[in-house]
């Protein structure tokens, strides 16, 4: 097949995907690649992989400041018009390249692209998160907080209902074009379903279970990690907050390894961690290799982001042999086999606590658990059966 791919993603999880998908690909097919210069090129480069390779210049607006801060939905929904224009180009050209099927990934802008009603060809877009009004995520944090007058103007500001009604009007105009819809876990079809009354089909994904693998002769730290972008919606604040419930003396440190960090959370975290007593050390950046090390240096990894549709971290600590300690909510729980190859908790952090100190308590049920998590992840969770589905169902629509 001819495969035009495209994608507008930062680095992360999806990034990720996207690249051990395009590797394994581009041996039986070829795949061309057409992205925005607002996207993360050198994170999981997918350059190597492609024949072709184009990047479309983007620049987001810029947003003002108070008390001009208004306007600045004004600003996106010209930011959206102008994601309409390089739609139409990208669309000519796809149009234009002899391809069999057209493998659209997220635009961290509008979500689902803007180039797909434009495209002649069948189309596969891949939910990495659900979107739409339904699908609300509460964060709350003291350098987010709004005040009432601000939120009542937000009712009835009309700038906000014209980039409310533009995005959503693209959005749905997008999904209707799309020949076929994946997303990657039940939870994330379920709201996409909810949200929009359509079918989407699921395709997992997987782990690099050579690089993510159990290192011999190293011997775990009294150390926790998590990991993912330093910002709300991973939750960090909750793991420090369950861990303050273990007694100090028995307290491990907790690692945090981030992709992205956001200062604001970043004085927030720190400063939470000091009022309960927590350890707590961010890093930033690391490379697979060093990232592997951790897990293996680490006697749990523990996860707790908010409604996380799948969450690659627990995949990767699981191959690694180290248990998981996850929240019972998003896609989180379909990956995790509760009392098999970690725990899954409410979030509640006592609760949560409670899992993690069980663990910590029983070196072997944690050496057990470890190695039923490798032995699980390297059956049903490569990279190889990942690939599979998805080139079936490429093929499917061509």
């Amino acid at each position: 097949m001819r495969i035009a791919v495209f994608h507008n993603l930062p680095s992360g999880g999806a990034k990720r995907a996207l690249y051990e998908w395009t590797r394994r690909l581009a041996g039986k097919h070829r795949l061309d690649v057409f992205s925005l210069s607002s996207a993360d090129h050198s994170f999981c480069d997918l350059r190597p992989f492609a024949e072709r390779y184009r990047i479309y210049e983007f620049y987001p607006r810029r947003l003002y400041a108070s008390p001009l801060g208004r306007l600045n939905q004004f600003q996106r929904w010209r930011e959206l018009n102008a994601l309409v224009q390089i739609g139409r180009v990208i669309a000519n050209k796809i149009n234009a390249g002899g391809y069999d099927v057209v493998f659209a990934n997220p635009c961290k802008f509008t979500f689902i692209p803007t180039f797909i009603p434009y495209v002649k060809i069948p189309c596969v877009y891949f939910l990495h998160e659900p979107f739409g009004i339904t699908f609300q995520r509460r964060l709350e944090r003291p350098y987010l907080r709004r005040n009432k007058s601000s939120d009542l103007l937000d009712r009835f500001d009309p700038l906000i209902q014209l980039y409310n009604s533009r995005i959503t009007g693209l959005q749905g105009e997008s999904l209707r074009r799309t020949k076929l819809l994946l997303a990657n876990s039940r939870f994330t079809s379920e709201q996409m379903k909810r949200e929009f009354a359509i079918e989407v089909s699921i395709c997992r994904l997987g782990v690099d279970s050579d690089c993510f693998h159990p290192q011999v002769g190293i011997d775990r730290n009294n150390m926790l990690i998590s990991v993912g972008e330093l910002s709300p919606r991973k939750g960090f604040d909750f793991l420090i907050e369950s861990m303050a419930y273990i007694p100090s003396g028995q307290r491990p440190k907790l690692h945090l390894a981030c992709n992205r960090i956001d200062p604001d959370e970043q004085a927030y975290l720190q400063d939470l961690a000091d009022q309960n007593g927590v350890e707590l050390q961010v890093l930033s950046n690391l490379t697979a290799e060093e990232l592997t090390l951790k897990y293996n240096l680490a006697k749990l990894c523990i996860y707790a982001p908010v409604l996380e549709p799948f969450g690659l971290v627990p995949l990767e600590a699981m191959a690694c042999g180290t248990p998981v300690v996850g929240v019972r909510e998003g896609g989180v729980q379909e990956i995790i086999i509760h009392e098999r190859t970690g725990l899954l908790v409410d979030r509640d952090p006592e609760k949560f606590a409670g899992a993690i100190r069980m663990l910590l308590d029983n070196p072997d049920k944690r050496a057990d658990f470890g190695r039923q998590a490798r032995t699980y992840v390297m059956k049903e969770w490569t990279w190889s059966k990942s690939t599979a589905v998805l080139e079936e169902f490429l093929t499917s629509v061509v």
